[in-house]
């Protein structure tokens, strides 16, 4: 390391356009190293891969840092926090993104901070990243998470400079992550590590590279050419004005500030990050809103849209009402969904989980006043609750594992009902449904005392392997056979777009065959990864 180097990684203070290498070089990071993360995976179904929702979670970072030099340290921890949380995806990038929320929080309102300033914010960090899961589970990255915070505490403690207190934090996350097999015996069976304790280093190693200046030249691709999000507007337009606005300051209460502006209009939407509150609302007194913010901190980005102006176009209508949005992992499951009521559909699922922005854009672009979200995947659930803190009471999330129970879900909605009542009726029916798939492996891997080989056909129930095959045919009828309930008297057969219309047919007249009095059904979901979803009624 040059002479230069090192007097910039002992400097006392630690500026914005620092912490700013650091995060783009966690991208770059990212960048090289995902599918090395992704290979650690013990499922052997692609499933929204941890590696991928790291690297896509830290794009929408690193985009917004790239261009925002000069900035103080708590205005790029507040700009990191915000972008990774409308980017996060996956239950790996939400974890993530509460890490960069935690470092924000830490960093709020500071020029510049010491090495110790920026010790504890790193801790903040891990802090709400383990928070930010339910029930952790050891051996997992909530685990490594908490052995490198614990690694830096005595570096931390010690005033160290802070490259030091990385690369303690990064010696106490290895011996942690190595040990994740002795944890879980999924990850012993496989013979790997967990792979987002994996990421939380990668993230670590990248932060110190960049800090160090040895991380390569920032390889960004280009954004996505994203719609234009655009609030409806009611047609009785008593709210005409959309007025959007951020404020910069401590002098705020979110909670006070969301009850002062409801008085104000409708379509409220209040986040804050840091020292950063963003404000939506729809108000017949968009002067009113300005001067109650400016009391709260200095007052960016204020725009107020005539809406009545664009309903003469007829760009927008009322919204009422309570609406569905569901997630759908392929164009057959859309239509299905869209038929049984669904009114918005995001597409998603294995290995495509959608970023939270996504499920904000399209709610604002909704008819709905009100939206159930049904994620119908595991791996999605953790991104549609950063949906509803952001959104508050215009979201409820109830949380579909399959595409089973979200159209259970929506055979139950009733939009005569309140948020309560359909909720209520919705759970129960969900409580009900019983979910198989049929999936091939794509990689090497022992699951449920089972080996498994790249190629072999799997049979799952609610999520978990139960049986192996090499014959599709085969495995299905055995699949059958073993997860038929005894009342079930129809069997819905959804196959994906690995097979075609004749190829199922084929398949469901075995299964005719083998259960006369079952019965069955055939639709086209057009789902990637699982040839067949199997729904029992």
């Amino acid at each position: 390391m040059s002479e230069e180097v090192v007097e910039m990684v002992e400097k006392p203070r630690i500026t914005g356009d620092e912490l700013r290498r650091m995060l783009l070089g966690a991208y770059q990071a990212f960048s090289e190293q995902y599918q090395m993360i992704n290979d650690l995976n013990v499922f052997p179904v692609p499933d929204g891969d941890t590696g991928t929702n790291m690297l896509q979670t830290m794009t929408a970072v690193a985009r917004r840092l790239q261009p925002s030099t000069g900035l103080t340290i708590g205005e790029v921890g507040t700009l990191a926090a915000e972008s990774a949380l409308l980017g996060a995806r996956g239950n790996s990038g939400v974890i993530l993104s509460q890490l960069l929320r935690g470092i924000g929080r830490g960093l709020v309102g500071k020029e510049t901070a010491t090495t110790t300033e920026m010790g504890k914010a790193f801790q903040y960090g891990i802090l709400y990243a383990y928070r930010s899961v339910a029930k952790p589970v050891e051996g997992t990255i909530l685990t490594v998470a908490r052995a490198i915070s614990k690694g830096a505490y005595l570096s931390v403690r010690r005033r160290e400079p802070f490259a030091q207190i990385l690369q303690a934090s990064l010696a106490a996350g290895k011996i942690e992550l190595a040990h994740t097999p002795d944890l879980l015996p999924a990850l012993k069976a496989a013979g790997v590590v967990d792979a987002g304790g994996m990421g939380l280093l990668v993230f670590l190693e990248g932060c110190l590279a960049g800090l160090t200046g040895e991380a390569r030249p920032l390889d960004l691709p280009a954004a996505p050419v994203q719609q234009k999000v655009m609030a409806a507007a009611s047609l009785a337009m008593q709210y005409p004005y959309c007025t959007e606005l951020v404020v910069k300051g401590k002098g705020w209460q979110e909670a006070a500030v969301r009850k002062q502006l409801a008085a104000l209009g409708d379509s409220l939407i209040v986040a804050g990050a840091g020292d950063t509150l963003k404000i939506h609302l729809h108000t017949d007194r968009p002067g009113l809103v300005i001067d109650a913010a400016q009391a709260w901190g200095s007052l960016q980005q204020v725009k107020v849209d005539n809406m009545a102006e664009q309903m003469q176009l007829g760009q927008t209508e009322e919204k009422t009402g309570i609406g569905i949005l569901a997630v759908a992992a392929g164009d057959g499951l859309a239509r299905i969904m869209t038929s049984l009521g669904a009114d918005e559909i995001v597409h998603g699922g294995q290995s495509m989980n959608p970023p939270v922005e996504e499920f904000i854009r399209i709610i604002e672009n909704g008819r709905a006043a009100h939206y159930f979200i049904l994620p119908n995947n595991k791996n999605i659930i953790l991104a549609a609750g950063q949906v509803k803190k952001l959104l508050g009471d215009r979201v409820e999330v109830l949380p579909t594992t399959n595409a089973a129970q979200g159209m259970a879900a929506l055979v139950a909605f009733n939009k005569e009902r309140s948020l309560a009542e359909n909720r209520a009726a919705m759970e129960a029916r969900i409580a009900g449904v019983h979910e198989a798939a049929v999936s091939i492996a794509v990689r090497d891997s022992v699951a449920g005392g089972l080996t498994v080989r790249t190629g072999d056909y799997l049979g799952l129930s609610d999520g978990k392997i139960v049986l192996v095959g090499q014959s599709c045919e085969q495995l299905l009828l055995d699949l059958v056979k073993r997860e038929r309930p005894k009342t079930a008297e129809l069997l819905s057969l959804y196959y994906g777009c690995a097979l075609t219309k004749v190829e199922a047919e084929a398949l469901a007249a075995a299964v005719r065959a083998a259960h006369p009095a079952l019965e069955v059904e055939v639709y086209s979901g057009g789902q990637p990864h699982y040839p067949l979803l199997l729904m029992f009624e």
